[in-house]
């Protein structure tokens, strides 16, 4: 019996327990309540599940735009450039699939980056976030610059400087080929200041201004240190009159040059020593202390791999620059440019304005260079085919090739590959120049 009454008792507790937790628990936020339902799983049939998967594809983002989706830096994207302009970059980045492939036009950089550039406008993967795979590479090495530098020294082992050391005064057509960069920095500010088109600062002309040199590893190093914003602009435009040095010098050599200017046959250069191989870039590295410390970082990386070069007793180090470490380097370097190819970063108007300054001024600075072979010619007491000139700009080694394929063709038997290697070499040590002389300006 005193059993039955304890437990009467105990059911009687526990059910006032209950009704008080109860009604404590209606006072609970609604929040509260909205979570614990979400948390419960709702069967819905195949039409609403086919629903569900549709407005996660990509399909619908580029279809069915929305107001408020972001990028991969969280900045709104317009309705244009989530749909329209995806579109229109996906056609463009096929052009320079085309270039690359079916043309041969710098296929190790333009295919990297054009497929960085598909990669980038592919929708909700946000594949340019910090997380995101393209984000980590550009943070890793663009955005500190190191990528450009490590091309820098990979080229540097690649480098013969016998052709400039055999002729020192074809320095100067490497220096009259940099009129580009300059030129185009003047351009630049007045397109910017009277034409109204487009609004660049200073700081953006500097950098556009590099295209001029032809130096695409240059062109990014700068616009990463002053225009990172117009970063992908500036590295197509860059690369891509790279790639189109075959069309777009010949024509300019021919209407500079007579054909009796053409067909001028050059002495061959003395040979080189070694020990004048091995000084010469730490002279280049003590000119850098004294004169412009802020082209350190392109000009020491250069230099350094073309020391390791001459030195003779690094192959191992000297092989892996020249090969793997370029070529690993040259993937990433590709695939992180390619990722400010995004729509609502790449169309506007002031790419349009990038890719005309930088034709002009990759046109002036080769016209530069063939203009100062002729005066150069003039006054020699050994005759200077002007053709040289052309291979003033940093792109090497095609500009020399170019060159040597002319000359071949006015007179057939008539090789300036190795002349034209000296202002090519020398061009590459102006754009580097040039940038540090920028730099130095918006320290």
């Amino acid at each position: 019996m005193k059993v039955k009454k304890l437990f009467l008792m105990l059911m009687l507790a526990f059910a006032t327990l209950s009704i008080t937790v109860q009604a404590s628990g209606n006072t609970q936020p609604e929040a509260t309540t909205e979570v614990a339902e979400e948390k419960v799983y709702e069967s819905r049939s195949i039409g609403q599940m086919l629903v569900s998967f549709y407005d996660t594809t990509g399909l619908k983002a580029i279809v069915q735009p929305q107001d408020g989706i972001t990028n991969g830096q969280g900045q709104e994207m317009s309705i244009f450039a989530q749909s329209f302009g995806r579109i229109m970059m996906f056609i463009i980045i096929g052009v320079l699939f085309y270039l690359a492939i079916a043309k041969n036009f710098e296929p190790l950089l333009l295919l990297p980056i054009a497929f960085g550039g598909l990669l980038a406008n592919i929708p909700i993967a946000n594949m340019t976030s910090d997380h995101g795979m393209l984000g980590i590479i550009y943070n890793m090495g663009i955005a500190n610059e190191f990528f450009p530098l490590l091309i820098f020294m990979g080229v540097g082992a690649m480098t013969d400087f016998g052709p400039l050391l055999s002729r020192p005064k074809t320095a100067l057509l490497g220096g009259a080929a940099q009129f580009g960069i300059f030129g185009s920095l003047v351009g630049a500010a007045a397109l910017s200041q009277y034409t109204g088109m487009v609004d660049f600062s200073l700081k953006q002309c500097s950098a556009i201004s590099i295209i001029g040199g032809a130096d695409g590893p240059t062109s990014i190093f700068i616009a990463s240190a002053l225009a990172p914003e117009l970063l992908g602009a500036i590295a197509v435009a860059a690369y891509s009159y790279m790639a189109l040095v075959p069309v777009i010098q010949p024509p300019i050599m021919r209407a500079l040059t007579t054909k009796e200017e053409r067909q001028i046959v050059m002495k061959s250069t003395r040979k080189v020593n070694r020990l004048e191989k091995l000084l010469f870039p730490l002279v280049v590295i003590a000119m850098t202390i004294l004169v412009l410390p802020d082209a350190t970082p392109l000009i020491g990386a250069f230099a350094f791999g073309n020391f390791a070069k001459e030195s003779g007793v690094v192959d191992r180090l000297s092989n892996e620059m020249q090969n793997s470490l370029i070529n690993i380097v040259t993937i990433f370097l590709g695939l992180g440019v390619g990722s400010t190819l995004a729509s609502d970063k790449f169309l506007v108007v002031e790419t349009l304005g990038i890719m005309i300054i930088g034709l002009l001024a990759f046109a002036a600075g080769t016209a530069a260079g063939v203009l100062m072979a002729k005066i150069m010619n003039k006054y020699s007491d050994e005759p200077i085919n002007p053709l040289i000139g052309a291979a003033g700009v940093s792109a090497v080694p095609m500009a020399a090739r170019v060159v040597s394929k002319v000359g071949s063709e006015e007179k057939p038997g008539n090789i300036l590959l190795m002349h034209a290697m000296g202002p090519n070499v020398a061009g590459v040590i102006g754009s580097a120049v040039a940038a540090g002389v920028l730099l130095s300006i918006f320290k």
